[in-house]
């Protein structure tokens, strides 16, 4: 199977599923450097793809940096790179680290409805 750059990688088989798993992709890190990354962060590339030290990133790394050039959420990037969650976490954990990225996490907690409102809301509903 021949591997072309813009198509499937060559760690990949249709049938099969991924080849490399997920531990290997993270060198068996299964936390990230620094803080924990949230669900719901927003992801933006800090610098424009072809820039030198996105070269020497792993191909998941150098993905995550062409799919951030416009903000994206933790969760659209792990489904669109079809790895785990924690892996891409590990992953951004490592971009954050060496700057490539920057990271907009969510709003606080304390700015979701109250939980009387929520209540109210799933009654109405439920009336219909």
């Amino acid at each position: 199977m021949q591997g072309d750059p813009a198509g499937p990688h060559d760690w990949l088989d249709s049938a099969a599923g991924p080849v490399v798993r997920p531990y290997a992709v993270t060198g068996g890190r299964v936390h990230p450097s620094g803080a924990k990354i949230d669900l719901l962060a927003f992801i933006v590339a800090g610098a424009p793809e072809g820039v030198d030290g996105v070269a020497d990133l792993q191909p998941e790394h150098r993905r995550i940096v062409g799919l951030a050039q416009q903000p994206v959420s933790v969760a659209d990037l792990a489904a669109d790179l079809d790895l785990a969650l924690g892996v891409v976490r590990v992953l951004l954990g490592d971009l954050l680290t060496v700057g490539l990225i920057a990271l907009y996490e969510p709003p606080a907690s304390a700015n979701h409805p109250h939980d009387d409102i929520l209540k109210a809301v799933v009654n109405g509903l439920r009336a219909l």
